[in-house]
């Protein structure tokens, strides 16, 4: 203690508070630094607790993360009738035992002193808190009553039975649902379905013995991450699996990499292609899985062509062709950054094609899992929704519209100018945990209760092991008596909308448990429905595979279109995916805030990653704050050198930047999604994030870059011993490679 040497138990005794009620307070886990208005609180006697509460033993009970769209199975533990903890829920086909950050900060969005406690409507221009029954009131007015077709919900990824209830509140208004997230796999989706005829097939890295991945960050944060993350230490076990990453900024799975290749951005299809001129001319792979035309378009990428277009060399060209070809089978996997140019599904088809080349369908790819109803799997989000609706809007097609699940007024490129588009609709209703920068553009704020205090199914959109319905249950009593779970608005809605078949559910508690009653028989195992009821809440899942149909194999078009730099604009801006922001969702999280950056162990803050040879261009260090301005905004931000990034780009991770969105999000660091450019996705209409150009000068100011840890190179000394991968298989991984 400082000052005084008086300790808590003292404290407590002085302020009156001793016995059963100083027991009790003791147990609420608040630091001693919190100041006795702080941390008011009501204290209850544990003389009659629950049943199966026992004080000082925490009690665990099965959820659903909801801090990224992969719905990882977790177990919340609660004491005295407080979520302490979440962890992966280890039954979970989803994630297992595992659970990454976010899932762990997921704890600090419920307790989050910024959330919204009450409704509220806008009055004078300023949002103001309501009652329930106001808001109901001004809903059948403003909203019940509206034209066909002239209603809209912008919603993120949904799934389950929340999927159900808006289907049908769309069906009742006439209206539309647009599906919107940041951060996505659309185009590799259609790439998918057209190839494979399946959008979402099973990945399985663990059968592979060489992972060639084009920016697909399955470490961090493509698909599935945690799942992915366990196959990928079962492929380094035994026959140690050979992984290399192409990417122009190197992410958390190229930091694991064996062989990391910087490619110029947008040039993956042609190494894609240059690797499949190599397997097909030196290694003679038969071709005959390719088209005539095919096989013509990939003998013009020779490897000086290759090299002249994507900066890598001819060498490592045919090294990535070697593993691939030597050891199999392999999996060819591509993420955000091949997509996410206007050529985004030329690359991905190419890169699939070398799937195709090399007989990975069927073996290290398979067909997707998926739940037995149609109604329940997720509506993945995509960026053209953003597009889609702020056009939409533009036009003046909608009076009302609802927001849920994501904040396109944060994510907006400038040149969309949604704010200003958004105030031609005449009535916004946002459903909320937090004042983020679209809840304070909303007519009504309804403010929901956490993913903790709610009933809930979901449905991952990546279903690693059979498909499952996951399910949410509250962990504790709600911290706020006025938030209300998205379920029962829902509900409440189609109540007041006097859609038929709702009105007999008293709250959507009571709905889930009916439509779970009507369940096939095979799934439910022969238990009574309320044993059945039991038992899924107690593993947290519900096993509904569907019978899955066999891929195909039919390549597309894999032709490639050359793309010509800006010349005003030399640089390209990667907007790399923070594994802790996400796309800014995770903001306002302080555990996350300060939980360095897995690459650049920079925290609470924005950078820009430069190459050296290109700080040494411009004359600049780390620390100093360079302007990095596109056609459509500028950003200040410090600079950090770093060799893992291509010579030609500037990378900011996106996340933050936030003009709202609470205490420890509102004026942290800088939003870099604002300043891309308008360019999209040719065949899919994504918006092409990863094809603006930027160009970089030097403001001339300077400071310490709050980062941890020193230099990332060994400077000659040897802390860290490495072996080349084939010789830790001949000497080590009991390999029988000669």
């Amino acid at each position: 203690m400082s000052g005084n040497d008086i300790n808590r138990r003292d404290f407590l005794k002085y302020m009156g508070l001793g016995g059963v009620s100083a027991a009790a307070l003791s147990g609420c886990d608040m630091p001693t630094t919190v100041t006795l208005e702080e941390g008011k609180e009501t204290v209850v006697s544990y003389l009659a607790p629950e049943e199966y509460v026992i004080p000082g033993i925490g009690v665990w009970y099965a959820s659903t993360c909801q801090q990224c769209p992969s719905a990882c199975g977790v177990h919340g533990r609660v004491r005295e009738g407080r979520l302490l903890k979440v962890e992966g829920n280890p039954d979970s086909p989803i994630n297992g035992v595992g659970l990454c950050q976010m899932g762990q900060a997921s704890v600090q969005t419920h307790y989050n002193p910024d959330r919204i406690t009450q409704p509220m409507v806008r009055q004078g221009g300023d949002l103001v808190p309501v009652s329930w029954d106001e808001v109901w009131k001004l809903m059948q007015e403003k909203a019940s009553n509206v034209a066909p077709g002239r209603s809209a919900w912008f919603t993120g990824t949904v799934s389950g039975h929340q999927s159900v209830l808006l289907a049908e509140l769309k069906t009742a208004w006439g209206g539309d649902h647009f599906t919107y997230e940041a951060i996505n796999n659309a185009v590799g989706e259609a790439v998918n379905k057209e190839v494979l005829g399946d959008a979402m097939p099973s990945y399985h890295i663990a059968k592979a013995k060489t992972v060639l991945s084009f920016g697909a960050d399955f470490l961090g944060t493509w698909l599935s991450p945690v799942h992915f993350s366990q196959e990928y230490a079962e492929f380094r076990s035994g026959d140690r699996g050979v992984l290399i990453q192409v990417e122009p900024k190197m992410s958390m799975t190229g930091m694991n990499a064996d062989l990391w290749v910087a490619a110029r951005p947008g040039t993956e299809g042609v190494l894609a292609l240059g690797i499949a001129n190599v397997l097909l001319t030196k290694h003679q792979l038969d071709g005959a899985s390719l088209s005539v035309a095919q096989r013509d378009v990939i003998a013009q990428y020779s490897a000086e062509k290759v090299t002249e277009i994507t900066g890598v060399a001819g060498e490592t060209v045919s090294r990535i062709a070697a593993y691939l070809k030597e050891r199999s089978p392999s999996v060819v996997l591509s993420g955000a950054s091949a997509h996410g140019h206007v050529n985004g599904y030329q690359n991905a088809m190419a890169i699939m094609m070398l799937n195709v080349l090399l007989g990975n369908i069927g073996k290290t790819i398979e067909a997707s899992n998926s739940v037995m109803f149609d109604e329940l799997r997720a509506r993945t989000g995509s960026s053209r929704a953003l597009l889609d609706f702020t056009k939409a809007v533009g036009d003046g097609q909608y009076d009302v519209v609802f927001f849920q699940g994501a904040n396109p007024v944060y994510s907006a490129p400038n040149h969309l100018a949604l704010s200003e588009k958004l105030s031609k609709v005449p009535f916004k209703v946002v459903f909320s945990m937090f004042m983020d920068e679209t809840t304070m553009v909303a007519d009504v704020v309804l403010p929901l209760s956490s993913s903790y205090e709610e009933w809930a199914t979901h449905v991952a959109p990546y279903q690693p092991k059979g498909g499952a319905i996951s399910m949410s249950q509250p962990v504790m009593k709600q911290l706020y008596p006025e938030t209300r779970a998205f379920g029962d608005l829902l509900l409440g809605m189609l109540k007041h909308r006097g859609v038929e078949g709702y009105a007999d559910f008293d709250d959507y508690y009571a709905y889930l448990r009916g439509v779970l009653k009507s369940l096939p028989a095979s799934l439910k195992d022969g238990k009574s429905d309320d044993v059945f009821w039991a038992d899924t809440l107690q593993r947290g899942f519900i096993k509904a595979s569907a019978s899955g149909s066999a891929l195909t194999a039919v390549v597309g078009d894999i032709t490639q279109v050359s793309q010509k730099p800006a010349t005003d604009y030399p640089m390209h801006l990667v907007p790399s995916i923070h594994q802790n922001m996400w796309d800014g969702r995770n903001a306002n999280l302080p555990w996350l805030q300060e939980a360095p950056d897995q690459v650049s162990k920079v925290f609470w803050d924005s950078w820009a990653e430069l190459h050296p040879k290109t700080a040494d261009k411009l004359g600049v260090k780390e620390g100093d704050f360079i302007r990095v301005e596109s056609a459509q905004g500028a950003v200040e931000v410090q600079v950090y050198i770093f060799k893992g990034v291509h010579p030609d780009v500037v990378a900011i991770p996106m996340g933050q930047g936030h003009e709202a969105y609470g205490r420890y999000a509102k004026g942290v660091g800088v939003n870099v999604l604002k300043m891309l450019s308008p360019a999209i996705e040719e065949k899919s209409g994504e918006i092409a994030a990863y094809a603006t150009q930027v160009r970089i000068s030097k403001t001339g100011k300077h400071a310490k870059l709050a980062r941890l840890g020193g230099s990332e190179y060994q400077m000659g000394r040897k802390l860290v011993a490495t072996v080349a991968a084939d010789v830790f298989r001949r000497t080590e991984g009991g390999s029988d490679v000669a």
